[in-house]
């Protein structure tokens, strides 16, 4: 049967998700009843912070210990603990943590932006991904795109992410590790959510996925300054941005917003990308300016920052064998301005 001094035997050794301490040691448990005629436990529990994914893992593994201990239903009261607590235990539980988003981490984040759809923000991504892979660099990367996520098809993904214990173990493929919301839908099936929904599914994206030690995790933002881009503006203060643009003075018009927003929520840009700059015939070698001139130079002069590269437009060359649509070859010449623009960002991050 169980009784209250059981029930707190059982509860004291589970670890408290943000300070990675035990619910005993942050005096976290403080409240017990049961209700032996109904076999009903209810338990008030304090956690850093209530109303976030680690509060339902945790609310689960609580719910599943007590059913198993014999109990045929559990209620679970959250508490915030108290301030005094968190910061007593903060700092010795923090660095013990492997959290990308803990204060000792040493991962830099690069998140990917546009003004707009259509100027080829995720195939950027991807390749610069796969650049800064190649060049050395330990790399990961999320679709956050979660509406029309695209990097898993863009990079031949066939498979999906593993689940070890609690955590998700994300997919690698040309040496960058990739988490989408496309690994989680079925039959290309479209997202209907709102902006709280987006928000913990990034949070869970950062938290719930075991990416082991980055030297760059890059993000592949919807367009726009929507829920998502504001979500990583306030969960990544010391983010880094690349915008990326078209030739077209609109695109760069539009553009400037995305990097306005940085620029207010003091991320540093680290400079612009532009994409279909020309289109170079292959039998005569001229060049044609499809979508005119000048808008990358225009966008980096607005946001004071500079023009990291110009990629023209060209498809890569596709192997039956190893499939992968959107990554250029390292000997490609596209391949070799994203390795050389990948080059660059590290040589600025130093």
């Amino acid at each position: 049967m169980l009784t209250e001094a059981k029930v707190i035997e059982l509860l004291q050794s589970i670890e408290e998700p943000f300070l990675h301490k035990t619910l005993e040691e942050l005096n976290a448990i403080e409240e017990v009843k049961i209700k032996e005629e109904k076999k009903h436990v209810s338990v008030k529990i304090g956690i850093t912070k209530t109303g976030t994914a680690e509060q339902l893992q945790l609310q689960m593994k609580v719910v599943n210990l007590l059913k198993e201990a014999g109990a045929e239903s559990v209620g679970i009261r959250f508490f915030e603990l108290p301030h005094e607590t968190i910061e007593k235990f903060r700092s010795t539980g923090e660095e013990g943590s492997q959290g990308l988003l803990s204060p000792g981490s040493k991962t830099t984040f690069i998140a990917i932006a546009s003004g707009k759809g259509g100027v080829g923000k995720s195939t950027v991504s991807v390749n610069l991904a796969v650049s800064l892979a190649r060049l050395g660099k330990r790399v990961g990367l999320v679709d956050a795109d979660i509406y029309g996520f695209s990097v898993p098809d863009m990079m031949g993904i066939t498979k999906r992410p593993a689940v070890r214990g609690e955590k998700i173990i994300p997919v690698e493929r040309f040496g960058v590790k990739v988490i989408s919301m496309g690994f989680f839908v079925e039959d290309n099936s479209p997202i209907i959510w709102r902006g709280p929904m987006l928000g913990k599914m990034l949070n869970s994206f950062f938290n719930e996925v075991e990416w082991g030690d980055l030297d760059y995790l890059l993000l592949d933002l919807p367009p726009g300054t929507g829920d998502v881009a504001l979500d990583v503006h306030s969960m990544l203060p010391t983010c880094k941005e690349v915008i990326v643009t078209t030739p077209h003075p609109t695109a760069a018009f539009v553009a400037a917003r995305a990097g306005a927003m940085a620029l207010k929520t003091d991320h540093e840009i680290l400079g612009v990308i532009e994409n279909m700059s020309y289109f170079e015939s292959k039998l005569t070698g001229e060049k044609e300016y499809v979508f005119g001139q000048g808008g990358g130079e225009k966008l980096a002069e607005e946001l004071q920052t500079k023009v990291l590269g110009k990629l023209p437009l060209g498809q890569p060359d596709w192997n039956e064998e190893d499939f992968a649509p959107s990554v250029y070859h390292e000997d490609h010449k596209l391949g070799q301005i994203y390795k050389e623009i990948a080059g660059t960002i590290i040589e600025s991050l130093n």
